[in-house]
């Protein structure tokens, strides 16, 4: 059934879900107060004469106390449910003053829908478009609700915050990728969903679980001191958990009732074109997820952050429909108006979401400052390609240091003992009676013996004394599977983008800081976010410079995941022991050299990643050019909790393997930059790429995974030779 009918439907179910939420807090209700009524019923009978003797009287002395505790314990619940701050996610606020085309297209919008319009509206670095309730007190002040002219006077009374609307949450890719008619298309089902918000009934029910889901958040928080405050936690997270798993079917069943209505609401609006707009959702989804794990991350990790990422999701996705025959004709949309022109300075607020996206998915600091300034795509090779190939190089001379590896081989000539590709070639050759497939690594010696002490690695750290667990400093950058642009298929046909569950089905097992998109949202719209699993062996060479550069576009998706708890020292040996068999399993397939120098690089990035957490820096090597704060639009304080930094971690850490892999190919692609004339090039989908002439190196990525493997450096050496590199040349380093 569509049209008035079926949404009437769907308001009437998620109001009866609603119902059945609220009879849940009355029932939680008349169970604290029924111990108070029989103390009052026996008290009473006392009084007036009724009920009287000593087993009466011990009952009242027995009821009223455990009367009392009840209400205690009630009142303790109900205090820390209303008290909690509801989780939301971080966005960029836009003022009105700064995107009045966009607040007019947003209130047409919800006077053709027949709803009411949002409160105010918010980006977020995120390929998604929900509403969002913000009317705790801890959000701040409740933005002023539209009225009539006339209809308010100076100084009179501010509105209530429960009957402020949502904030409408717009994913900040399709601002730039999208065009005006596209965007209005695909926001109009998530618009309506402020019909169903405004019910009372499913208002108060979603207040009920955003503070359910709160407070289990907050007595699961760890660090708590002395049994008795353990205790009290305990008991109200156990009492929270019940009332959320009593409210978790009712509350999935609500808010897809809400998305029914929403959706069949906004069929009347521009839904040939939602339709055509749903496949630029896709599209966008998959360039934007690249653009983040193949060029930011390599950029944030140098302690850069690049000021303009929607304006690169255009060029990746240009590029993108270039190469791939499911998007031809797509780059023909870039003559009509692109949405981002609804804002009146576009490029301040492109850069205030590209700092929100630094610190949800790497956790930087919250402005510029010396060690951690922006970058534009102009000076993106130079400043992050050129220095990230450089100090990885240096990195796997240190190592080679602290092993006791000699400068220059034996038949190299004199004066070439300075960083040369070719130490690093002689030292992972396997000669022909050591080579033994599966060897293990073999101890490394300790630093303070090494040849070059003050550049070996601190002796926790240190390659024979700490295990290859420690390469959790840094993430992968993986190769994942395409997902096809337009595959994200929306529930109901409605043409949005569909989130699934409820903020209930999530609630018990929240972990001690909300993590972004856990929150309860509004228009059945609950938050996923981009999180890429790990790759396998196969995938690995798409991330080199030399990879294949018409790898099918998009990763594949996992559930993001928060950032895990320490360790009790109790658990901690076992912990200690799956990560050593881990990184055992992952090095089983290389030679033993290659073994010990991977272990030694996952313990140099542990101390450097330490070093650097402690001074608060962007990167351990950070430029040291200082940059202005940014001036413009800033994400909310309000919504901050930098304890949590970073909220969504893109990529798992890489292996040993993996490591060793990426540092190798740095130091070939310094070697071809000094000695062949080769220059570091960005490529929107792949990220850092080695140039040639202009042209894009190529085969790198199997000779160094064949070098790495089985110690074989023939294919690598033939490489160089044809594009003239000589690895006997010292090279430039950081």
């Amino acid at each position: 059934m569509t049209g008035t009918g079926g949404e009437e439907m769907g308001v009437q179910a998620a109001r009866s879900r609603a119902l059945a939420v609220l009879r849940v807090r009355s029932r939680a209700l008349a169970v604290a107060l029924l111990p108070a009524a029989a103390a009052v019923i026996l008290l009473a009978g006392g009084a007036t004469g009724h009920l009287t003797g000593g087993v009466w009287d011990v009952l009242r002395w027995v009821v009223s106390v455990l009367a009392l505790l009840v209400l205690a314990a009630a009142a303790a619940v109900a205090l820390v449910v209303a008290r909690a701050r509801p989780a939301v996610t971080p966005t960029v606020t836009v003022d009105e003053e700064s995107a009045p085309d966009l607040y007019g297209m947003v209130r047409d919008l919800a006077d053709r829908l027949d709803v009411p319009a949002p409160s105010a509206i918010a980006l977020t670095p995120d390929c998604d478009s929900w509403l969002e309730d913000r009317t705790h007190p801890a959000h701040g002040r409740p933005p002023p609700a539209a009225e009539p002219d006339g209809a308010t006077l100076p100084g009179g009374p501010a509105p209530r915050r429960g009957d402020a609307a949502p904030v409408l949450v717009i994913g900040s890719p399709f601002l730039w990728w999208m065009r005006v008619g596209e965007l209005r298309a695909v926001l109009a089902p998530v618009v309506a969903g402020t019909g169903p918000s405004a019910h009372p009934d499913i208002a108060a029910a979603r207040r009920f679980i955003r503070g359910l889901d709160a407070a289990a958040a907050v007595v699961s928080a760890g660090g708590r001191r002395g049994p008795l405050s353990r205790a009290v936690h305990g008991g109200l997270g156990r009492v929270v958990r019940l009332l959320l798993r009593g409210c978790r079917v009712h509350a999935a069943e609500m808010e897809r009732g809400v998305a029914w209505a929403a959706a069949e609401r906004a069929q009347a609006v521009d839904y040939g074109v939602r339709i055509v707009a749903q496949e630029q959702v896709g599209l966008a989804y998959a360039g934007w997820d690249r653009l983040l794990t193949r060029v930011a991350l390599p950029a944030w990790r140098m302690g850069r952050w690049p000021a303009r990422l929607d304006v690169g999701v255009v060029a990746a996705l240009t590029e993108l429909s270039r190469r791939d025959r499911l998007a031809e004709g797509f780059a023909s949309r870039l003559g009509e108006r692109p949405a981002c022109d609804l804002l009146e300075e576009p490029g301040a607020m492109d850069e205030a979401v590209s700092l929100l996206a630094a610190r949800l998915f790497h956790g930087g600091p919250s402005g510029a400052s010396p060690d951690w300034s922006p970058v534009g795509w102009d000076d993106y090779p130079e400043e992050v390609v050129d220095r990230t190939w450089r100090t990885d190089a240096a990195r796997l001379h240190r190592v080679l240091d602290a092993l006791g590896v000699r400068r220059a081989a034996g038949h190299t000539a004199p004066g070439t003992g300075g960083p040369t590709l070719a130490r690093v070639l002689d030292h992972l050759t396997t000669p022909a009676d050591e080579a033994s497939p599966g060897a293990l690594p073999t101890p490394a010696p300790d630093p303070a013996e090494a040849p070059n002490p003050a550049a070996a690695p601190d002796p926790a750290t240190a390659p024979g004394a700490a295990s290859t667990r420690a390469h959790a400093a840094e993430p992968v950058e993986p190769a994942g599977r395409a997902e096809p642009p337009g595959s994200a298929e929306p529930a109901g046909g409605d043409g949005s983008v569909t989130r699934t569950g409820s903020p209930a089905d999530a609630a018990p097992h929240r972990p001690p800081a909300p993590a972004h998109g856990d929150h309860d949202t509004h228009g059945g719209h609950l938050a996923t976010h981009p999180h890429v699993a790990q790759p396998d062996a196969a995938h690995l060479e798409a991330d080199l410079p030399g990879g294949d550069s018409d790898d099918p576009p998009g990763h594949r998706r996992a559930t993001p995941t928060a950032p895990a708890a320490a360790p009790t020292p109790a658990a901690a040996p076992a912990v200690d022991e799956a990560d050593d068999e881990a990184d055992d399993d992952d090095l089983a397939g290389t030679t033993a050299r290659g073994a010990a120098l991977a272990a030694g690089l996952s313990a140099q990035l542990a101390r450097e990643e330490a070093e650097a957490s402690v001074t608060g820096a962007g990167a351990p090597d950070a430029p040291p050019a200082a940059a202005a704060p940014t001036a413009g639009p800033a994400p909310d304080p309000a919504l901050w909790d930098d304890r949590a930094l970073p909220l969504l971690p893109l990529q798992p850490p890489r292996t040993g393997r993996e490591i060793l892999t990426a540092h190798v190919t740095a130091m070939v692609c310094c070697a071809a930059m000094d000695t062949a004339g080769a220059v570091p090039g960005l490529d929107w989908l792949d990220g850092p790429s080695l140039l040639f002439d202009g042209v894009r190196a190529a085969d790198l990525a199997p000779s160094v995974l064949t070098l790495v493997e089985t110690g074989d450096p023939g294919p690598l050496r033939t490489w160089m030779t044809e594009l003239g590199i000589r690895p006997e040349k010292p090279v430039r380093l950081v």
